[in-house]
């Protein structure tokens, strides 16, 4: 487990500052439809699990269930921390890009519990989803050059 949280750091530095970003245009009042896009988590997770998949297969020799797992555990910590950004921006009563309606896919403002609800599920899911991601990427690892130069 070590091994893979070293590894995660520079994708958890990077989560952070999606993070923050995310929040701040949230709370400065840029309009969700405008600026979701901009600092999406979603977005991060997927090209930065795939990635993670490619280049760790190819430069540190990873298997497959490697590769998964260091996806999962990537899923999981994203969807903790929006897990957290959700329950600190309601606890706190703020509108951000973590309890607008439609992060939460829903028509309209719910709260907290439902809120939680929704991304509890997520909590389960989406992790799923980074294993297999980091598995596609394991995949077209091999298509990156060999670590060692030719002489």
């Amino acid at each position: 487990m070590g091994e893979y949280l070293r590894l995660a750091r520079l994708y958890l530095v990077l989560l952070a500052i999606v993070t923050v970003g995310r929040w701040l245009m949230g709370t400065f009042g840029v309009p969700y439809e405008r600026g979701h896009h901009v600092f999406s988590l979603v977005t991060l997770s997927v090209f930065g699990v795939l990635f993670y998949g490619a280049f760790c297969r190819r430069w540190l020799g990873y298997r497959l269930h490697q590769a998964a797992i260091l996806g999962y555990l990537l899923g999981l910590a994203t969807q903790i921390v929006i897990l957290l950004a959700t329950a600190v921006s309601y606890g706190a009563g703020m509108e951000t890009y973590f309890t607008n309606p439609r992060a939460l896919n829903v028509p309209e403002a719910i709260p907290f519990a439902a809120a939680m609800g929704r991304r509890l599920g997520a909590v389960i899911a989406n992790p799923l989803f980074g294993a297999i991601i980091g598995s596609i990427g394991w995949a077209v690892g091999g298509l990156l050059p060999d670590s060692r130069r030719s002489e």
